[in-house]
């Protein structure tokens, strides 16, 4: 059996992989390791997204908690961020979500963050873990009076809202929005914030039913909302993955701005103003050459990490910087909250829209996308991190670099969260670059049984 935490949490098919059982085992866990300096009765939050399984996930991971007798605090359904954020807030001991983010439905997660609303570092991730494995061996189990309760306080997901405004308040009248909330945990939180700013909102995709989370939806299937865009006039289209922890926007002719357009926009302003700190933004090995030439050009240092959130977050503490994220819509403002906010992220953008009083296609020419051709390749999970350890692969690599002469480059990476290996090729030709990574793909499938 491998790791069970992944670069987000433990994720997994619900009721085959993460199962009830396994929740518990990471409530009883999770709440001891978490609390177990806290010299009070332990307080844990809880909230998840709109799969289906999250109820039965959410039950057993806060009987898991009541076991060890700590208390939990449902949420319900709200984005990941506000978990990170109600958790500090209101000095709980740590705060969990239940989701799984971009992925489809049957899949969930678990995801731990601390008292102060940061996700979890590898070594206490691992204690969890190996209490898990011991049977929580040394843990004693209380009765009576000393056994945790659950409290119910859906209504905090109005202090998350409230919050985020008085961060970053555009006026917004006048502006229409087409706001895909792919029918996850931003349903509510999103629209709500933005009708309060002013905006003419168009939300679609905001009718969960469990089964329909980023079905054809959200920021990880942008071509609806590109076209509405467009048919309504819009000035701006902003979409969410299932929990709301990214954001990719839409300019006012259907185009995509992507994450790294994002941080290079909003990063300019914020450098401009004195407000960049170390006039340096944290990427990933994913970022686009173009972001790179952005940075020059302007005078921005880049700092690059591998990927993963969890990495950028890391370096931003490690070196005091305030803005950092990744292509897939993943930002952190690192003095507005501890994680990546998609609500947050828009507001951001927002602001610089309004207050440069400029289209977004025109802000987004701060950066030339160069292409780029993503391709996943299906391997078994216990083998998705060998994949140079094949001599085939890495002749096929070392072959692709030596064609593009450095004016390309390949990156292949193992997902974290799922049986695949991510096969990225950057270059000057789109349909080339298509080709040379199906090819690749293809052949990591057949090499990699």
């Amino acid at each position: 059996m491998g790791r069970l935490f992944g670069t987000d949490g433990v994720r997994g098919v619900a009721n085959e992989e993460l199962t009830p059982l396994l929740a518990m085992q990471l409530g009883e866990a999770g709440a001891y390791v978490l609390s177990k300096e806290s010299g009070k009765r332990p307080v844990i939050m809880v909230g998840c997204d709109t799969r289906l399984s999250g109820d039965m996930l959410a039950n057993a991971l806060m009987a898991g908690i009541c076991a060890v007798g700590a208390d939990a605090v449902y949420l319900g359904v709200l984005p990941t961020p506000a978990v990170a954020y109600l958790a500090k807030a209101h000095h709980a001991d740590a705060g969990v979500v239940i989701s799984a983010s971009h992925n489809p439905m049957e899949f969930n997660g678990i995801k731990f963050f601390d008292g102060n609303g940061f996700k979890l570092p590898d070594a206490v991730e691992d204690e969890i873990e190996a209490l898990i494995r011991s049977g929580m061996e040394g843990v004693d189990f209380p009765t009576g009076e000393n056994v945790g309760k659950i409290t119910y306080r859906t209504d905090l997901v109005e202090d998350y809202i409230a919050h985020s405004l008085e961060l970053v308040h555009p006026d917004l009248t006048g502006y229409k929005l087409v706001v895909d909330c792919a029918e996850g945990a931003a349903f509510h939180t999103s629209v709500e914030a933005l009708r309060r700013l002013g905006a003419d909102v168009i939300a679609i995709h905001t009718s969960p039913d469990g089964i329909n989370i980023n079905r054809d939806c959200g920021s990880t299937h942008m071509e609806e909302l590109m076209e509405r865009v467009v048919k309504e006039g819009a000035a701006m289209g902003l979409a969410f993955d299932g929990d709301a922890d990214r954001f990719l926007a839409v300019d006012e002719k259907g185009n995509l701005v992507d994450g790294d357009q994002i941080m290079s926009i909003v990063g300019n302003c914020l450098k401009k103003s004195g407000r960049l700190s170390n006039d340096t933004i944290v990427v990933t090995v994913m970022s686009n050459l173009g972001m790179h030439l952005m940075a020059e050009k302007e005078g921005i240092s880049l700092e690059t990490t591998k990927v993963g959130d969890r990495y950028v977050l890391e370096r931003m503490l490690e070196k005091n910087y305030t803005l950092g994220g990744e292509q897939s819509g993943h930002i952190i403002f690192l003095e507005e909250n501890t994680t990546g906010d998609g609500l947050l992220s828009a507001l951001h953008l927002l602001d610089v829209l309004v207050s440069e009083k400029k289209p977004l296609s025109e802000l987004s020419d701060i950066m030339q996308v160069l292409p780029q051709a993503l391709v996943n390749a299906k391997v078994a999970n216990d083998k998705k991190e060998k994949y140079m350890e094949y001599p085939e692969v890495a002749a096929a690599c070392k072959a692709l670099e030596e064609k593009f002469a450095g004016k390309g480059r390949v990156l292949i990476r193992p997902s974290g969260t799922e049986p695949l290996v991510r096969v990225m090729i950057e270059g000057e030709d789109q349909e080339q670059i298509e080709q040379e990574a199906k090819a690749l793909a293809d052949l990591i499938t057949r090499v990699i049984v």
